[in-house]
């Protein structure tokens, strides 16, 4: 379990097998690299934890528990979660700020507690059996173990069409399971398993907060995340955008530390995509040490290494570019800061302030809009637009973030898969009904922060820094500012059309004007025009009808959505580039490729050459 995911730690490895137990683990050594080998026990050898992740606070940890009395064998902050957990058994996990996902097996009491962090930053995934757990920072390690079902869990297959995840707690395999962000599992053979929520995003809204008060808070506690996500034994940069969160992040590392950071960036030489000039702009004004890349359509010949990279089907094409972001970085640091999370604590996607304006007609009226859509054929003018009028609230953000599955409504899949879907506007629901106390702004953010964030953006992130071993850190989903920035109420977020207004004003002082002043762009890759062009072959891949996807997608919904991208009538770049992911992840679990780590093929180094040759490859001074 633990050879396949070397490439998670390809420093260390360490294992505690005993009566009934084994847990294991790869490290990737940044603190206490000499000393803080896996598992760690506590002094009397009775409990032991693995650990994937950073506790940031763990030095005031440490000071509290040599003051309790305990004996530290390391400078580890892996070593902290044993002797808390002594103290306080699973309370404990309310200390800890950090990114995490752990194990720790309690041998007095035989029990087992996993945990993952509040957030979500960390993976970890979880297969119950009758006669106990498996549990893993990725599916190929539980793809290594004989009695593995491989089972592909169709309603999975149905959520990734819509979302392009799998959203928690499913995983593409019937049975296991994603522990959701802030849950803990305990397992013991005389009592079973039991998951349990210990933190919600959910929060009260701080409704007597005065602008200056938010906007000198929110400075205050980017700069105590910023430097708490700073310690590390071994060299530390950061990804930079040029967008504020990721500036704002570089600006506060500029302010503490003595040497020049090291910043990396992706762009695009299709205008409408690319955001290397302000990366640029922004390196120059804080004196980074930078390195960019512009990524072409030649970067198609890493679709095969990315697909492999994932364990499981993954749609965001923004994996491409994360992938090579981290390779660059991986050359120069071993750590790197990002700016992620950023838009969805302070509401910065432009969908936000377009759902919050759009008004949900009366359902007479949406019934009648969707009937008269729904006798139209797919290609007519204004179809897609009456479906969408003919939606609730909550059905037209999710046609901001979600595809429709069913053929009627133009979606791929056979009507016997679809129908085990809900109905389009109620595709979020499970997380709609958890944030009915706050307005509908506030609900957007917190819809994604319990599910896009998690599903797509924090896995993206992890499992291509990770395919490189480079640990990615994102300070501002540090919980405490994401408790703060939670509570805050809409007008502190959106001013005048423009999200993010609070943390804009924190940063203003420390970043060029032209991070605060141009429009929201996001890091997304031209596909659409990728695949009219130079990328058009792949499409051919699809309309094989010996593929796997036809398991599950109707071939005349397919072969649709390929004929009208390919003559320009309709943009279907997400939907075609879902299926190719699909395609290809179901490819490699049949030819046993997911039970194997990742290995980083020659083509990325080849393009990297081909890239400094033809001076789409630059450093700074």
């Amino acid at each position: 379990m633990c050879d396949a995911i070397r490439h998670r730690g390809p420093d260390d490895s360490g294992y505690r097998v005993a009566d009934g137990v084994a847990i294991g683990m790869r490290r990737l050594s940044v603190i206490d690299v000499a000393g803080g080998h896996q598992p760690i026990g506590n002094e009397d050898g009775s409990v032991h934890v693995v650990f994937n992740g950073e506790i940031y606070n763990f030095r005031d940890l440490q000071a509290r528990l040599r003051a309790g009395g305990h004996a530290l064998a390391t400078r580890s902050d892996t070593e902290t979660l044993v002797h808390l957990y002594e103290d306080l058994g699973a309370r404990f996990i309310h200390e800890l700020r950090g990114m995490f996902a752990f194990a720790i097996w309690d041998g007095r009491r035989r029990r087992l507690l996993i945990a993952r962090d509040r957030l979500g930053i960390k993976p970890l995934y979880y297969w119950p059996t009758a006669t106990g757990v498996a549990f893993a920072s990725e599916l190929r390690a539980l793809l290594t173990l004989p009695d593995f079902p491989r089972t592909i869990d169709h309603d999975a297959v149905v959520e990734y069409i819509a979302l392009g995840y799998v959203p928690e707690p499913r995983s593409i395999f019937t049975g296991v399971h994603k522990l959701p962000p802030g849950h803990l599992l305990e397992w013991s053979a005389e009592e079973g398993l039991r998951v349990e929520r210990y933190w919600s995003p959910v929060r009260a809204e701080h409704t007597s907060i005065g602008e200056q008060e938010a906007i000198e808070e929110t400075r205050r506690l980017l700069d105590e995340a910023v430097n708490m996500h700073l310690e590390s034994d071994v060299p530390l940069g950061a990804f930079l955008s040029g967008g504020i969160d990721s500036s704002g992040v570089v600006a506060a590392m500029s302010r503490m530390t003595n040497q020049p950071v090291r910043t990396f960036s992706i762009g695009f030489r299709e205008r409408e995509f690319d955001e290397s000039v302000y990366a640029a702009e922004v390196a120059a004004a804080l004196g980074t040490r930078h390195t960019a890349l512009v990524v072409r359509p030649d970067a198609d010949m890493l679709f095969e290494e990315v697909a492999r990279a994932l364990d499981e089907p993954f749609a965001d094409p923004s994996a491409l570019p994360t992938f090579l972001v981290s390779h660059l970085a991986r050359r120069d640091v071993t750590v790197a800061l990002s700016g992620d999370g950023g838009d969805e604590l302070f509401g910065g996607y432009t969908r936000y302030m377009e759902s919050h304006r759009a008004m949900e007609l009366p359902a007479g009226a949406r019934s009648l809009l969707r009937s008269v859509a729904l006798t139209l054929p797919h290609i007519a003018f204004g179809r897609n637009r009456l479906l969408a009028m003919g939606r609730t609230s909550r059905g037209r953000y999710a046609g901001t973030v979600a595809l429709p599955v069913r053929e009627s409504e133009g979606g791929i899949l056979r009507r016997a898969v679809a129908d085990r879907s809900r109905p389009f506007d109620h595709v979020l629901d499970r997380w709609f009904d958890d944030t009915t106390s706050r307005d509908f702004m506030t609900q957007l953010t917190m819809v994604d922060i319990m599910s896009y964030l998690p599903g797509d953006i924090l896995t993206k992130v992890d499992r291509m820094s990770m395919a490189h071993s480079l640990e990615a850190r994102v300070p501002l989903l540090d919980h405490v500012m994401a408790e703060f920035a939670l509570s805050l109420p809409s007008r502190l977020k959106l001013r005048d059309g423009v999200g993010k207004w609070v943390l804009r004003q924190a940063i203003a002082d420390r970043v060029p004007s032209s991070v605060l002043d141009r429009p929201k762009q996001g890091f997304d890759v031209p596909i659409r025009d990728w695949f009219r062009g130079p990328l058009a072959y792949r499409l051919d891949a699809l309309l094989d009808e010996r593929s796997a996807i036809y398991e599950w997608a109707e071939p005349r919904a397919v072969r649709r959505i390929v004929g009208e991208h390919r003559m320009g009538r309709r943009d279907h770049a997400r939907t075609i580039w879902r299926l190719l992911m699909l395609d290809r992840w179901c490819r490699s679990l049949a030819s046993g490729e997911l039970t194997h780590p990742v290995a980083i093929g020659q083509d990325v180094n080849a393009l990297m050459e081909r890239a400094a040759a033809d001076g789409a490859l630059a450093r700074s001074a």
